[in-house]
C-alpha cells in the first residue's frame, strides 16, 4: 500500500478522521479534503504528519460546488501523479419533518452527497483507467433501511449514491477500477450529539435493540473498513455495499 496516494473527502468529521489516521498509519500519502478554512485542519494535519512523516497534505474544497471541485481535483490527481483510492466520506446531514425543507435545501444535499461523488469520480477515472487499476469508496448509509424519521432529502442521497456505486462498477470495471459503498449503522460521532443531544439515552437504547451485536459502532471500525476495501485484500470485489452496522 505504500506511496498510493488516497483522497478522503470529509476529513475532518468523526468517521473522517479515524479514515485519515487509519490510511496515513498504513503507509498511504493523504489529500485530506474538507471546506476551505476549517477549523481545526492545520493542527489535525500536523498531528498527522507527526506520525505519517509529512505524507498529509491538507485541500480546502467546498463540495456544494461539484463543477468546481471536479476541475480542482483533476489537477491535483495531475500534480501527484495520480490518485489511487478515493473516499467519497463527505456529506450533509438535516434531521427535520420534510414538508420543512425547501427545494433548494434538497438540492443542496443531493450535490454534496451524491453529485460531489460523481463530480470527483469523473476527476479520477481518466487516470485510474490508464494505470488499470484504482478503488473507489462511497458512503451509503442505515438509513436506506426505511427506520428513520426526518432525514428524507439525505436518504434520498444515499439512494443516489448506491445506483451510483453499482453502475460505475460496471463501467469502470473492465479497466481493473473497483468501486464499492459502506453503509455505516449508528456510529457514535460529533453530528450524533449534535442532532441527538438531548435526547441522547433515548437515541442509545433506541439504536441498541436494533443491532444484532451489542456495543455502539465507533469511528474506527468503519475506517477498517474503508482499509479493507482500499487494499489488494478486496481485489476481486466490486460493486458491492459493506454495512457497519452492528447486525441491524
Amino acid at each position: 500500500m505504500a506511496a498510493k496516494t488516497v483522497l478522503l473527502t470529509g476529513g475532518l468529521g468523526s468517521l473522517g478522521r479515524a479514515q485519515a489516521r487509519a490510511f496515513v498509519s498504513s503507509g498511504f500519502n493523504l489529500l485530506l479534503l474538507d471546506l476551505p478554512e476549517h477549523p481545526g485542519a492545520s493542527q489535525f494535519v500536523e498531528q498527522l504528519n507527526r506520525e505519517g512523516r509529512e505524507t498529509v497534505r491538507y485541500v480546502g474544497v467546498d463540495l456544494r460546488d461539484p463543477e468546481r471541485a471536479r476541475s480542482e481535483v483533476v489537477a491535483l490527481d495531475e500534480e501527484v501523479g495520480g490518485i489511487a483510492v478515493l473516499v467519497n466520506n463527505a456529506a450533509l446531514i438535516i434531521n427535520r419533518p420534510f414538508e420543512s425543507f425547501s427545494i433548494a435545501e434538497y438540492d443542496e444535499q443531493m450535490r454534496v452527497n451524491a453529485g460531489a461523488a460523481f463530480a470527483l469520480t469523473q476527476a479520477v477515472a481518466p487516470g485510474m483507467k490508464a494505470r488499470k487499476s484504482g478503488s473507489i469508496i462511497n458512503f451509503c448509509s442505515v438509513t436506506l433501511g426505511g427506520e428513520w424519521e426526518g432525514y428524507v432529502p439525505y436518504v434520498a442521497s444515499k439512494g443516489a449514491v448506491l445506483g451510483l456505486t453499482r453502475s460505475l462498477a460496471r463501467e469502470l470495471g473492465p479497466y481493473g477500477v473497483r468501486v464499492n459503498a459502506i453503509s455505516p449503522g449508528a456510529v457514535v460521532s460529533e453530528a450524533e450529539m449534535r442532532v441527538f443531544g438531548a435526547r441522547f439515552s433515548e437515541y442509545n437504547d433506541w439504536v441498541l435493540k436494533r443491532q444484532c451485536l451489542p456495543g455502539r459502532i465507533q469511528p474506527q471500525d468503519v475506517a477498517d473498513a474503508a482499509l479493507f476495501l482500499a487494499g489488494d485484500g478486496s481485489r476481486m470485489i466490486s460493486g458491492h455495499m459493506l454495512d457497519v452496522n452492528g447486525g441491524w
